[in-house]
C-alpha cells in the first residue's frame, strides 16, 4: 500500500519541495528546448548537475551518485514531486535511467568514475544501442558482431530506433561476441563513444514530424573499441540489457499514471458523460493502486509486467478516444493541448493527433506488449511456454 502518512516519507517530501521551490529554473532561463532525447540544453545540464550535487537526482542512490539513500517509498515521493510540478526528470532519459543506472550495476568503479558520473551530471549524454533491423521485440537475435583483437573490440553491424543518438556522446551498445553460442548467452554490452571512427549516425523523422529527429540509424564499421569498455563479463551482456530493461521499468507506471492524468485534464470536455473517459479514471486508480503494491516488502519482480502492459495501453487507449472525440479538429497539427510549463516535455501537450502517434512508443519500447503477456503468463499465472 502507499504509505501516505509516513511522517518521514511526508519530511522528505517537504524538503524536496522547498529544494525545488529554491533552485527551479526560470521560464528565461529555460528558453533553449531539447531537440532530441540526448540534446540537453545549457540550462537543463545545470539543473540536473545541481540535483546531483544536492542529493535530489537518484535519491535512492548513495552521495557519490546524486542520492541520499533514500528508501523506495520516498523515491516513489521524489517522482511524484516531479510530477505534480510538471517536471521532466531528465532530459537524457535514457542516459540517467538506463544507461548510468546500467553502469552503477555493472560497471567496473573506473567505468562508474569515467562514464556513469558524468552521465549523471549531464556532463555528457548517452543513448542506447540495442535494436537492429532483424533485431527489435527479439533483442537477443542482434547481429552486430564485435571480434576480440587483443586490447580491443572490432565492430561491425547497423543498429535502428536508437533515440537521441546523433546528439549522445557515448552508446551503450549490445554487440554479439561468441556467434556459435545460444542467442542469449553470446552478447557483450560495450560503451561505444559516437567520435569513434567508423561511427555513423543518421538521424531519421519520427510520424509526428518531419523535424521531429530523435530516431537515429548507427552504422559501425571496423569501429575499435578498447577491452575496458566491456561492461560486465564477456558474453554475459544478456544479464545487462536485462538490468538496463528492469532499471527502465520499475517506477515507469509512475509515468503512465503522470501521462494519465495529463488526459483526465485536457480531455475532460469532450469526454464527459463518455463510457471511454470513466474507463480512464478507473484505469488511472488501477494503476496507482497496483504501482503502490511494489513498495511492499513481498513485491514479485514480474507484476512490473502487469503495470507496464496495464499503463501503457491504458494510455494508448485513452488517446484514441481523446482524438476521436475532437472530431476533425483533433488532426490539427501542430497544435497545443494542454497547459505549457517550461520544465515539461513538449510532446505531452501536443496536438492530439501527436498523442495518439506518440503513445505506440508506449506499448514497444522497454519490451512489447506482447513480451509483456508472455511474462505475466509465464511467471504469474505459471502456464507452459
Amino acid at each position: 500500500m502507499k504509505l501516505a502518512d509516513d511522517p518521514e516519507v511526508e519530511e522528505f517530501r517537504a524538503r524536496f519541495a522547498a529544494f525545488l521551490d529554491t533552485h527551479l529554473p526560470s521560464e528565461a532561463q529555460a528558453r533553449e528546448r531539447s531537440r532530441s532525447s540526448a540534446h540537453v540544453p545549457d540550462w537543463a545540464r545545470s539543473w540536473q548537475r545541481t540535483l546531483f550535487d544536492e542529493g535530489w537526482l537518484l535519491p535512492g542512490q548513495p552521495p557519490a551518485y546524486g542520492g541520499q539513500g533514500a528508501t523506495l517509498p520516498q523515491q516513489l515521493a521524489h517522482l511524484e514531486e516531479l510530477a505534480r510540478r510538471r517536471i521532466y526528470h531528465s532530459f537524457n532519459p535514457q542516459g540517467l535511467g538506463i544507461i548510468a543506472a546500467s553502469l552503477l550495476s555493472f560497471g567496473t568503479d573506473e567505468q562508474k568514475r569515467r562514464w556513469a558520473i558524468p552521465i549523471l551530471r549531464a556532463e555528457i549524454t548517452a543513448a542506447l544501442g540495442m535494436s537492429e533491423p532483424d533485431a527489435g521485440s527479439d533483442l537477443a537475435s542482434l547481429r552486430t558482431r564485435a571480434v576480440a583483437q587483443q586490447a580491443e573490440f572490432v565492430v561491425n553491424g547497423q543498429k535502428i530506433w536508437t533515440s537521441g543518438a546523433h546528439d549522445a556522446d557515448v552508446l551503450l551498445t549490445f554487440v554479439r561476441t561468441d556467434p556459435e553460442a545460444p542467442k542469449h548467452k553470446g552478447i557483450s554490452a560495450l560503451l561505444i563513444p559516437t567520435n569513434c571512427e567508423g561511427v555513423v549516425r543518421r538521424p531519421f523523422s519520427s510520424i509526428a514530424a518531419e523535424d521531429d529527429l530523435d530516431f537515429n540509424e548507427v552504422f559501425f564499421t571496423d569501429v575499435r573499441v578498447p577491452r575496458e569498455n566491456l561492461v560486465g563479463l564477456l558474453n554475459e551482456g544478456w544479464r545487462v540489457a536485462n538490468g538496463s530493461l528492469g532499471h527502465e521499468r520499475t517506477l515507469l507506471w509512475l509515468s503512465y499514471a503522470e501521462r494519465l492524468e495529463d488526459l483526465v485534464r485536457d480531455a475532460s470536455g469532450a469526454g464527459a458523460g463518455q463510457e471511454w473517459y470513466a474507463t480512464l479514471l478507473m484505469d488511472l486508480q488501477a494503476l496507482r493502486l497496483l504501482g503502490y503494491r511494489q513498495l511492499g516488502p513481498d513485491r514479485d519482480p514480474a507484476e512490473i509486467s502487469v503495470l507496464k502492459l496495464l499503463g501503457s495501453e491504458a494510455v494508448q487507449s485513452a488517446s484514441l478516444h481523446a482524438l476521436e472525440a475532437q472530431g476533425a479538429e483533433g488532426l490539427t497539427h501542430p497544435a497545443t493541448t494542454g497547459p505549457y510549463h517550461h520544465m515539461n516535455y513538449e510532446p505531452f501537450i501536443s496536438s492530439w493527433f501527436e498523442r495518439y502517434a506518440r503513445s505506440f512508443a508506449g506499448t514497444i519500447a522497454g519490451g512489447t506488449s506482447e513480451i509483456q503477456r508472455n511474462i505475466i503468463a509465464e511467471r504469474l499465472l505459471g502456464l507452459p511456454r
